[in-house]
Formats: structure tokens, C-alpha cells, sequence
């Protein structure tokens, strides 16, 4: 679903693709976390200009995860409050799994 922007000056129309784009940028500008790719990874709602985002992330192998996340959903609020007029209803993460290529491989001692 579109999100209408009425002012007098004008409607701005928001598509559903836009929206993932912003909480895309503003969750991937946290150093080590990428949003996971595919159906169902992300989903913005927003009714009645309250904005409700859940999305899975993977993370470098290392990043202390609730601080990650944190930054994550400040990151996501502030980037649709700066560019929308939305409040943040709710944002929802979950780290699906680490980045398997960041993983430090296993040393063998002989």
C-alpha cells in the first residue's frame, strides 16, 4: 500500500518500494549489518502515518548484537521521520544469522 502525503502544495505519493529502500539505507548505514534479501525479509505498514517495520538482518560474526540493533532501529526512525511526516509505531528485528563469510575460519594445531 502507497503512502499519501497531502499538502497544500501538493500530494507526494510514497510506493511501497521507496519505503523499503529508506529502511534499507538506513538499516545498512550500521557498520557489519546487511538486510536480508528475499520474500518476507522486510515489511513496512503504515496506517494512518504510524510506521511499522519488521525486518531480519544478518551481521558480521563478532558485532555485539543489541547494540547493532539498537542502532538499527534508531537509525530506521530517524531516517522516516527526517524524510516523511511518520512516527515510529514499531520496529521489530531479528538477526537471522551471522555473515558466514566474515567468520574467522578454525586454526588447527598440530
Amino acid at each position: 500500500m502507497s503512502f499519501v502525503v497531502s499538502e497544500p502544495a501538493g500530494t507526494i505519493t510514497v510506493t511501497p518500494p521507496a519505503l523499503a529502500g529508506l529502511v534499507i539505507q538506513a538499516a545498512e548505514s550500521v557498520d557489519g549489518v546487511q538486510v536480508r534479501r528475499g520474500r518476507r525479509r522486510l515489511d513496512v505498514d503504515v496506517p494512518l502515518g504510524e510506521a511499522s517495520v519488521r525486518l531480519e538482518l544478518t551481521a558480521r560474526y563478532g558485532l555485539v548484537l543489541p547494540e547493532a540493533a539498537r542502532e538499527v532501529q534508531q537509525r530506521v526512525a530517524d531516517a522516516l521521520a527526517a524524510g516523511l511526516p511518520l512516527t515510529s509505531g514499531g520496529l521489530a528485528i531479528r538477526v537471522a544469522e551471522p555473515d558466514d563469510l566474515l567468520i574467522a575460519p578454525r586454526q588447527t594445531v598440530a
